[in-house]
């Protein structure tokens, strides 16, 4: 496996296009880049070995399934951490180094980021993978065309959003499963009232706050195919982030560090009492509050009018193959396998609760089955439905990565009493388009 650093220099030429042109996430017409070169998705002569860089639990054993059936084509994986915890940073250097790997995980919020620095192969040339589209769920699909005609990844999971909450809790309290915004805020003075919190707000999650105001029906970035918008402070932003404030302000929600002892403590001991969260929280609160067993349910996230349907999404990855490998044909043969075969969606569905982006893998029979956790609860049933209510046009923009620090450096601030949310959007307003000027990417004031 050898990279050409040549690729990704040309691409800084390209930056510009590039950006406009492929990196919307909804339904948007073709990059301009003209009809793909079946020939630059030719089959390699003689055996080939890929290197597949990803931090999926259990990713291992996939690859095994596929190597022991495909001698020829041989995947070896290697595991770091999740994206922004060190992966990604090391997938952009290699980039430019000349020696990335094959294939690599990429969530579909990162996804432009890697376009924009041109370090991504277009699988339009590949035609299984073209012909694959009606198997994925349509937004996801979506996720990784980028609004081009172009593919720049294999949809692997989504991370559609519902209310996990401790029924036992809710129900020895007389408090009513909330269904609307304004109903969880009653029910959070209510549960205050017993000592404990009905939610954590964290204030690192920025893609779990992007959640919500993508169920709310807004869009923090746009393209017209001549410049970028911005819009981090539009009404439905606005909205979340004052009834967030309120929640704060009146001490009804806890502000924890994620993924810390103390959060995992907090559900574990029954301070906090709900998460309005993606389908893959179900591992999250299982693994990190195990004495509650039996104790929680999980009900579709509450409406900002009663009767309404819309679910926001929180992560979702796609596997992604990187610009120069010399093997493409076949990396995008082994993504298409381990996101789409029943095989391996069952085993990342057992080994990391992946929920499959394709049709077809949400009719899994562990997607079926009720969870023990969950008092055997068919949970899935649950996302699935969430998942159909997904505005498949909601777009990323190409610096999703400093947009969420500079977010969550002010929300740190608003959690201790220092600003408040919307003013940390207004600054990372300010820095978002700041940043793309400063790549010479053409933003609108």
């Amino acid at each position: 496996m050898q990279h050409t650093k040549k690729a990704v220099v040309a691409g800084v030429a390209l930056l510009t296009a590039f950006t406009l042109a492929g990196c919307a996430g909804g339904n948007g017409g073709g990059s301009g880049d003209g009809a793909a070169d079946p020939a630059a998705c030719a089959p390699s002569d003689g055996k080939v070995t890929l290197d597949f860089t990803s931090w999926i639990p259990g990713i291992e054993d996939a690859a095994k399934m596929w190597n022991d059936e495909n001698p020829d084509i041989q995947v070896k994986v290697q595991t770091g951490p999740n994206g922004n915890s060190g992966t990604y940073a090391s997938f952009f250097s290699q980039l430019e180094a000349g020696n990335a790997p094959d294939l690599g995980q990429i969530e579909y919020d990162a996804l432009s980021s890697f376009r924009v620095q041109d370090g991504l192969e277009d699988l339009s040339a590949c035609e299984d993978v073209v012909a694959a589209k009606d198997e994925f769920i349509p937004w996801t699909w979506n996720q990784v065309t980028l609004g081009s005609d172009g593919v720049y990844g294999i949809p692997q999971d989504s991370g559609p959003m519902a209310l996990f909450y401790r029924s036992d809790l809710f129900e020895q309290n007389n408090i009513a499963v909330p269904t609307t915004w304004d109903e969880y805020k009653e029910a959070a003075k209510e549960v205050r009232k017993t000592g404990g919190y009905i939610t954590n707000f964290s204030t690192a999650d920025i893609n779990q706050f992007a959640g919500l105001v993508w169920q709310t029906g807004g869009d923090w970035f746009a393209n017209d195919g001549q410049e970028w918008k911005v819009n981090l402070t539009g009404d439905e932003s606005k909205k979340v982030a004052d009834y967030w404030q309120d929640l704060i302000d009146e001490d009804l929600v806890s502000t924890y560090p994620a993924w810390t002892e103390e959060w995992n403590n907090a559900y574990n001991s029954g301070k906090v009492w709900s998460w309005n969260s993606a389908v893959w929280g179900a591992n999250s609160i299982s693994s990190g509050a195990p004495d509650t067993t039996g104790k929680w349910s999980v009900a579709p996230s509450p409406q900002w009018a009663a009767g309404e349907k819309a679910s926001g999404n929180w992560g979702g990855s796609s596997v992604a193959v990187f610009k120069g490998t010399e093997h493409p044909y076949e990396a995008a043969k082994f993504a298409l396998w381990l996101n789409t075969s029943e095989e391996a969606l069952t085993a990342l569905n057992k080994s990391a609760n992946i929920y499959p982006a394709t049709t077809e893998g949400l009719k899994l029979p562990s997607l079926q089955e009720g969870v023990e956790f969950y008092g055997g609860q068919k949970i899935y049933d649950v996302f699935a439905q969430a998942a159909s209510e997904v505005n498949p046009d909601f777009v990323w923009g190409p610096t999703m990565t400093q947009t969420y620090a500079d977010v969550s450096d002010g929300f740190q601030k608003a959690a201790s009493g220092q600003g408040t949310l919307l003013e940390a959007l207004e600054s990372a307003q300010t820095k978002t388009v700041d940043a793309l000027k400063a790549q010479s990417i053409p933003v609108s004031e």
